[in-house]
């Protein structure tokens, strides 16, 4: 028996053990939080067993010399041999059996494990299990292992990670990990977790579907579909959306596959993909055998690839009678924008036996932008509460659940039945309408509220202040409420995204605009104290001034400027980082470039790259040549741009096609 490693901190008397048992649960039920190779885990078993019983128990998971069984049993009651702060349990413990899953499955073993809390002295135990060569399930003595809290002082607390056996101690790196990455990783974690006060606002990852089922059929399709990866033909990271999207279709594959059971049903799931964008998702689907489509307002470049098989439509969706679908049981919406909140209603109207799911992303409402309500929420919680509410309204019974890609945008809700019976239809349509209208009402009130707002602006007199007849909100909608004709359509009002997608990535703004930003923020950097730890010891100095972060960046600038850059992706930092001869951003902070540390940090090129390169020299002039007070800090011909008119060479690019031709 030997400690391997214990962490010390201060913590409350009665917050740490709360956060203790926390943590371990968090250990138990998603091991795959700290251990980045496992998937999860799956409780086969739980219930609560007197401490007199833990021997007989057990014994059936002993094939070995009865008197070794005594040992193990002496450190679940003690501990460490020879610690006096530990006492022989009395009283009940809470047994379990889960199976823990590993990411990649390399054999078609079940990894099981034991644990034994021990509530009362902050101790729990855990034994893996292994199959024998009879193929029972024995405890791997080698590897049982411990957690104990415990109390220093009044404020001071301790948890520690020991083993019955550290000499034979078995390691994998996988579901048996070494036992310094229990010190170093595991135990630290436990620590962190034990002291934080904070609650997820979102139920656990994967808590609707088998998370075994899940990583088998994750693992098959992101091997099946790796390939998507090499002939990306977008402009998008092609590893992040491929293995988003597959993880998405596994996510829904397992959900219907689940269904099917549940209900009784041999055909597979038919679905349409409301905002589709790249298609993939679409396309893995139907490769899987559910019959569906997706439409969306643009086509992209990789729709070609997929071949007849996967149904594609360019369409600009309006939700209306038109965009209804009957014969669809489900409807996706994978980050689906302005579309969002109409996919509840579009389900709901489609038929009483439709079924939806949505993952929102960006935060709209019927007819616009979402504005937030509700200060003491994120506005993704708040959001994705909004969406939910909708799903009621429309008569469904919400689930949510949190899926594993590589996204921050990842809670997902689910609308698998109503909340309502099918003759009550008339009436839960009417509930519908009413609430869409008082949402929009809601929106044009916003935006007429922002309008007078940023046009009126204060006299200082109140006396001659004229009040708008908009300043009472219930006139204000009621007046409008006039103006919106009987007969519109339910969806009239709605804006759907434009075919042509904008440029927004500051490229577009007027180029006097991006000169005077960077020569502003420039200077600002100049005024600030040299940072030289970076410049060749055997070079000149050069002044390369200090650094900023964005927010001290964004307060040099007038308000009609970062107005400007708000209306921009990424805003002033891609505006930045677009001035990439001249700005070095990292970290959230900004610093000039300096050249001479670039040249030497430079690696080498591949050959088509080298070309291009060479190609691009000179063809643009010398920023700092032109604007800095003390030039360029490389010579004319060291420089990658030209330094004056007469250095200044021309380049014209040419695509595939034309260098083909």
């Amino acid at each position: 028996m030997s400690k391997l490693s214990e962490i010390q901190f201060k913590g409350n008397c009665v917050a740490v053990p709360e956060g203790f048992w926390s943590a371990i649960d968090v250990w138990l039920k998603k091991p795959n939080v700290v251990n980045k190779r496992l998937c999860g885990s799956k409780e086969e078993e739980s219930k609560v067993v007197e401490a007199a019983d833990i021997e007989h128990i057990l014994s059936a998971f002993w094939k070995e010399d009865v008197e070794d069984l005594k040992d193990v049993i002496y450190y679940l009651n003690n501990g460490l041999e020879g610690n006096n702060q530990h006492h022989t349990t009395n009283g009940g413990l809470s047994f379990a059996i889960r199976s823990i899953i590993p990411k990649v499955h390399l054999t078609e073993t079940h990894f099981k494990e034991i644990t034994l809390k021990d509530i009362s002295s902050h101790r729990v135990t855990f034994l893996p299990l292994e199959e024998n060569a009879e193929g029972h399930l024995v405890i791997k003595k080698s590897n049982i292992y411990q957690i104990q809290l415990q109390s220093v002082n009044c404020e001071e607390w301790s948890i520690s990670i020991s083993t019955l056996s550290s000499e034979s101690w078995f390691s994998d790196g996988v579901i048996y990990p070494k036992l310094a990455w229990l010190s170093t990783e595991l135990l630290p974690k436990l620590v962190k977790w034990s002291t934080e006060n904070t609650k997820s606002e979102f139920k656990s990852t994967l808590s609707l579907i088998p998370v075994e089922k899940y990583s088998h059929l994750y693992q098959k399709l992101k091997e099946k579909y790796k390939e998507m990866v090499k002939v990306w033909p977008e402009v998008t990271d092609p590893e992040k959306f491929v293995y988003e999207d597959v993880a998405i279709a596994t996510y829904l594959l397992v959900l219907w596959e689940e269904e099917r059971a549940e209900k009784g049903l041999t055909e597979k799931q038919s679905f349409v993909d409301l905002g589709c964008g790249n298609g993939l998702l679409v396309h893995i689907l139907s490769n899987e055998g559910h019959s569906g489509s997706g439409i969306d307002v643009r086509k992209r470049k990789i729709w070609d690839l997929y071949g007849p098989q996967t149904n594609l439509k360019e369409c600009t969706i309006t939700p209306s009678d038109s965009f209804l679908f009957p014969e669809t049981d489900w409807l996706i919406g994978n980050h689906s924008d302005e579309l969002t909140p109409w996919i509840p209603v579009i389900s709901a109207r489609s038929s009483y036996c439709s079924r939806f799911f949505v993952l929102p992303c960006c935060f709209f409402d019927f007819y616009g932008k979402y504005n937030r309500q509700h200060c003491k929420k994120s506005q993704y919680k708040e959001y994705i509460d909004f969406i939910a509410e909708v799903s009621h309204v429309c008569g469904f019974e919400v689930e949510e659940d949190c899926l594993r890609i590589p996204s921050t945008k990842r809670v997902c809700l689910i609308g698998k039945s109503r909340s309502y019976d099918s003759s009550r239809e008339a009436m839960v349509d009417d509930q519908r309408t009413q609430y869409i209208k008082k949402r929009q009402w809601s929106t044009i009130a916003n935006v007429s509220s922002k309008r007078e707002t940023s046009s009126t602006e204060p006299t200082g007199d109140s006396s001659n202040t004229e009040r708008h007849p908009h300043d009472n909100a219930e006139g204000f909608l009621h007046e409008v409420e006039k103006q919106i004709p009987v007969t519109r359509k339910w969806a009239e009002g709605f804006q759907p995204r434009s075919k042509i997608e904008p440029m927004r990535n500051c490229a577009t703004l007027p180029r006097t605009l991006i000169d005077k930003v960077v020569l502003q923020v420039a200077n600002a950097l100049l005024l600030l104290k040299i940072d030289d730890k970076h410049t060749p010891s055997d070079e000149k100095t050069w002044n390369r001034g200090g650094s900023l972060s964005i927010k001290e960046v964004a307060e040099l600038l007038d308000k009609e400027t970062l107005q400007n850059l708000k209306n921009e992706c990424g805003g002033l930092q891609t505006l930045l980082k677009n001035s990439h001869q001249v700005f070095k951003v990292e970290g959230g902070r900004v610093q000039m470039r300096d050249w001479r540390v670039e040249t030497i940090r430079r690696k080498p090129r591949l050959d088509h790259k080298r070309k291009l390169s060479a190609e691009m020299l000179k063809t643009q002039m010398c920023w700092f040549h032109t604007n800095h007070p003390e030039g360029c800090p490389l010579s004319s011909d060291s420089c990658s741009f030209a330094h004056g008119p007469e250095d200044l060479r021309h380049f014209s690019f040419k695509s595939k096609k034309q260098k083909s031709a």
